[in-house]
């Protein structure tokens, strides 16, 4: 069953929600601070290993209370429901969005009236297998040598997801060495082949329908180099599929016991739980990347079951919908206090603005309303020596996200004091801002000075403390975003599942190599048409202008 269409900006949450703001709109948070001591105790969620929150924003009681009735006016239950149960949601695809069920621990799940539980577990086993035999050395290259290097090739979520857990786990990893090449960019390429030996390197190709022209592109090179030292037999035990073009993938020379089925109910930037991890198991383990499942599907269960006031998901999606629907907010920043996820901000700017980036409702209606949001952010504390200039003084309202873990995992306390120091700093800092006395107070007293050293203060943030690094921290992290991603669409009355705004360049681009390999030129608009033909000039060394 489809999601119930329901135009936000019509119902009487928002309505109220739009007198409300008038009056949130320059609302002090250090006075709501001191007149009421409870505050924190009203905007925080403790769940697990998590501690949320998300008193230092401008909301109060009432605000809360409304963005909680916009939730139920526009049935996120029902959707939630449909959602993990493996409705047709993903309607213009006319599929599921199921990628919940990766990681669920149901038995039984029917996709068109078939137990997809049972498939999930076979490729499971199947990963356990091969990554077991690759770490052990058991599995071998063509020389008799045990693999070093993995290689995965992809793009988009067939990259970004599996490249950022690989990063963020790397206390974890074992021996193997592993890469990530996606850009369709031969000089990557070259400079990624520089590091491998074709003896010890195993090659992930990760493409659904295995026509993805960045990652065949990139395969294709990768083979022909490996072909400089083996055999044309010898691809079938140096690459792997991920895949569901079994006839392209064998046509390639991956052996058919080396392929990894995906499916059409899980969507690309949601397939990091599914084989499409496969490189993330053989950089920790099998056994860590079932922790990271195990993670996430802790956080689906809270999501699935919580009620609404105390749903981290639901309480994150909310707050971003009152920043970027009434205050005009159209960017958020990510700042995780470590540098394990240093690839978590590029991860989910797919992840939101892909999937959010919308601008037709579930009834192809050109919405009159803001959409998705501009996701960014960097590691602190190098942030902080970067763009919280901006943050702190510029003109623009900018809410934040703050992730720090209480413990670290090396274990230099004093080190990771200093940065938690900097951590609980800036969200404090945001908050408070600094007034003319305060700069007088530290002894300011050219008079000309004093407005350039004042903060206004009274910037939203989101504080998330988790006890530790761990895969299963780090899967519930993940699917927390997920399903933040999942309620404002569904708020929005989007469809957070389809991508065909990724698909029109790509269409194009073809049309524009067909002309670059042939010179037959095709009508463009003359901006396109002065750069291709600038372009093609220098590269046969007659440049006309």
């Amino acid at each position: 069953m489809a999601l119930i269409n329901t135009n936000p900006t019509g119902t009487a949450a928002w309505k109220k929600l739009r007198e409300h703001f008038a009056f949130m709109e320059n609302v002090s948070m250090c006075d709501m601070f001191s007149n009421d001591p409870d505050r924190v105790q009203k905007f925080h969620i403790i769940w697990g290993d998590f501690l949320l929150d998300y008193s230092k924003n401008r909301i109060n009681s009432e605000t809360l209370d409304l963005l909680l009735a916009l939730a139920e006016e526009i049935n996120l239950k029902d959707a939630i429901q449909k959602y993990f149960f493996g409705d047709k949601i993903n309607a213009t695809e006319n599929r599921a969005a199921l990628h919940t069920a990766l990681r669920t621990s149901q038995k039984s799940l029917l996709v068109d009236g078939k137990n997809v539980i049972r498939e999930i577990e076979s490729v499971q086993g199947k990963i356990k297998l091969f990554t077991e035999s690759v770490i052990s050395g058991s599995r071998k290259g063509f020389t008799g040598k045990a693999f070093t290097d993995i290689v995965n090739i992809g793009i988009g979520g067939s990259d970004l997801g599996p490249d950022m857990a690989v990063e963020a786990l790397q206390f974890y990893k074992n021996h193997l060495n592993l890469h990530f090449i996606s850009n369709i960019d031969g000089d990557h390429v070259a400079e990624s082949i520089k590091k491998l030996n074709p003896e010890t390197t195993l090659f992930i190709v990760v493409s659904k329908t295995f026509t993805t022209q960045e990652t065949i592109s990139n395969a294709t090179i990768l083979k022909k180099w490996f072909l400089q030292s083996g055999e044309k037999e010898d691809v079938a035990k140096h690459f792997v599929a991920v895949s569901t073009n079994i006839k392209e993938v064998t046509q390639f020379g991956i052996a058919s016991d080396n392929i990894f089925p995906m499916w059409d109910w899980v969507g690309g930037r949601f397939s990091m739980w599914s084989a499409v991890g496969l490189s993330i198991a053989l950089s920790v383990g099998y056994e860590n990347f079932e922790k990271l499942l195990d993670g996430a599907q802790q956080m689906d269960a809270h999501f699935e079951n919580a009620p609404f006031e105390d749903n981290i998901s639901v309480i994150l999606a909310l707050l971003s919908v009152w920043y970027n629907n009434f205050f005009g907010c159209e960017t958020e920043a990510v700042i995780p206090y470590s540098q394990y996820l240093k690839k978590l901000a590029p991860y989910l700017q797919q992840a939101v603005m892909e999937s959010n980036g919308k601008r037709v409702d579930r009834d192809g209606n050109p919405v009159n309303y803001q959409t998705g949001n501009i996701i960014w952010g960097e590691p602190g504390s190098n942030a902080q020596h970067a763009f919280f200039q901006l943050i702190h003084q510029g003109t623009k309202l900018i809410p934040c996200d703050f992730i720090g873990f209480i413990e670290p995992l090396h274990g230099n306390k004093a080190h990771h004091d200093k940065l938690m120091s900097n951590f609980f700093a800036q969200t404090e800092a945001l908050l408070l801002g600094k007034r003319e006395e305060d700069v007088i107070a530290e002894g300011v007293q050219n008079e000309f000075l004093i407005p350039f050293k004042e903060f206004k203060g009274n910037k939203p943030t989101n504080t998330l403390l988790i006890h530790k690094l761990t895969p299963e921290t780090l899967g519930s992290l993940i699917a927390m975003y997920e399903h933040k991603i999942f309620v404002q669409g569904v708020i929005w009355n989007i469809f957070s599942f389809d991508q065909f705004g990724v698909e029109y360049g790509k269409q194009l681009a073809n049309t524009i190599l067909d002309e670059i390999n042939t010179g037959n030129s095709k009508p463009h608009d003359s901006s396109t048409e002065f750069l291709l033909k600038f372009y093609s000039d220098i590269k046969t060394e007659k440049p006309q202008i």
